[in-house]
């Protein structure tokens, strides 16, 4: 209870104890805080990256090891060739088989997805062209 107390105490004394000059003090130092915590915050996660990246680092610097980014990784799935000659790519051919090989009905399905987007394209520009044939047309015809 005596806990309880003095805390109640203490914080009626320091409100009690605000002038404008301590009121404006503290205004600017929060501020300056809230300013700066983002850039702070940038700089402290170099400084760990650094040291976690000094920490991966093989003691045999002779042997120096090629870095492996998520976008190597996500570049090895493309869209598949046009091609219905029904053979199957066989795996030892070009090399080990990724997970992300396609199929053949995933290439076809593929194919007619692309193809339909494209049709879809084509007739929303048509029916613009369409649309500003038809203004044209109307600019001289005579309103009676």
């Amino acid at each position: 209870m005596e806990y309880v107390n003095r805390s109640v105490t203490n914080l009626r004394a320091s409100f009690e104890d605000l002038t404008p000059q301590k009121i404006i003090r503290l205004v600017v130092i929060v501020g300056a805080y809230a300013l700066l915590r983002p850039y702070l915050m940038k700089l402290g996660g170099k400084f760990q990256m650094r040291g976690h990246e000094a920490q991966e680092e093989p003691e045999d610097t002779a042997a120096p090891r090629a870095k492996l980014t998520p976008n190597d990784i996500r570049g090895q799935a493309g869209i598949p060739e046009d091609s219905d000659d029904g053979e199957e790519e066989e795996e030892g051919a070009e090399g080990p088989a990724i997970a992300t090989d396609w199929g053949k009905k995933a290439r076809r399905r593929q194919r007619h997805v692309l193809k339909e987007l494209l049709d879809a394209e084509e007739r929303r520009l048509a029916e613009l062209q369409e649309d500003e044939e038809d203004k044209d047309i109307e600019e001289f015809l005579e309103k009676e």
